[in-house]
C-alpha cells in the first residue's frame, strides 16, 4: 500500500509504542484540568495538520497536556497555540487568528504543522527512546510533503529533533548549525532550507524573548526565500 499523510495520521492516533507516554496522556485525559472538566479529552497521539501541498512545514516538540492532548489537533487550545496561530494568520498562512478546537474552521494554506513527538510527555521532556520511536512518523511526513521548501523548528528541542529527522528523511549530513532564533541551515540542492524560531511558549512570549513581530518577520523572511509572493486568505 502506498504511503500517505492519511495513513500516517491513522497510525499516529492508534500508536501505543511508548508505555510511559501512553500512561501519561491517558491519565491527563482522565483527570483533566478544572477549567476543562466538562470537556472530553483526546488523550491519544496527535497527528499533523495542514496543507498537503505546503511549501512551509513547521515542527514543534510535542503536544501540550491541556492543549493538543485535550483537543486532538496540533498547537490548538492553549496559550502557545494562540500566539503561534495569530502569527500564522498575520503572515497569511492561516484562515483565522485563533486555534481553539477541532472543527473550529481553521485552515492552513501553504503550511503543514506537526511535531517531533506525538504524545504529551511528562515535564515536556520525551526520552531519547521516545524521540526515536516517533521519528519515523516525522520522516514519512517530510518525504510525503514533497512540495516543502522550508522547515521551521519551533524551539531548541524541536531543532535538535529536526536535525536528526532531516538527515534521515533526505539522506543528507546532519546539520551542525547551533540553535538560535532565525538560524538557518541549507540541506543541499533540491532540499528544503531548515530554520529555527524560539518556541511560542508563555515563558518566551511573556518575557518578550519572542514577540509577535519577531515571529511574523521570520515567517515572511522564510516565505520570501521560496516565492516572490503568497496571497493571504484575506486577499482572496
Amino acid at each position: 500500500m502506498a504511503d500517505s499523510l492519511a495513513r500516517v495520521r491513522d497510525e499516529v492516533v492508534a500508536c501505543r509504542i511508548c508505555p510511559r507516554l501512553v500512561r501519561y496522556r491517558e491519565r491527563i485525559a482522565r483527570e483533566r484540568k478544572r477549567e476543562f472538566r466538562s470537556e472530553p479529552y483526546w488523550g491519544r497521539g496527535v497527528p499533523g495538520f495542514g496543507d498537503p501541498q505546503a511549501r512551509l512545514v513547521a515542527v514543534g516538540l510535542a503536544p501540550a497536556a491541556h492543549g493538543s492532548n485535550r483537543t486532538g489537533r496540533v498547537f490548538t487550545g492553549d496559550r502557545s497555540a494562540a500566539f503561534l496561530v495569530r502569527a500564522f494568520y498575520a503572515a497569511g498562512f492561516a484562515s483565522q487568528p485563533t486555534s481553539l478546537r477541532r472543527g473550529d474552521g481553521l485552515r492552513y494554506r501553504d503550511l503543514y504543522l506537526t511535531a517531533a513527538v506525538r504524545c504529551v510527555p511528562p515535564d515536556n521532556r520525551p526520552t531519547p527512546a521516545e524521540l526515536a520511536h516517533c521519528r519515523p512518523y516525522l520522516d514519512r511526513e517530510l518525504r510525503l510533503l514533497s512540495n516543502a521548501r522550508a522547515i521551521l523548528a519551533l524551539g531548541g528541542f524541536a531543532w535538535d529533533a529536526l536535525r536528526d529527522a532531516v538527515a534521515s528523511a533526505y539522506g543528507v549530513p546532519k546539520p551542525t548549525v547551533p540553535f538560535s532564533h532565525g538560524a538557518a541551515a541549507a540541506l543541499g540542492p533540491g532540499r528544503p532550507m531548515l530554520y529555527a524560531s524560539y518556541h511560542p511558549s508563555p515563558q518566551n512570549t511573556n518575557t518578550r524573548k519572542l514577540t509577535h513581530a519577531m515571529l511574523v518577520e521570520l515567517l515572511e523572511r522564510i516565505r520570501s526565500g521560496y516565492t516572490q509572493a503568497t496571497p493571504s486568505f484575506a486577499a482572496r
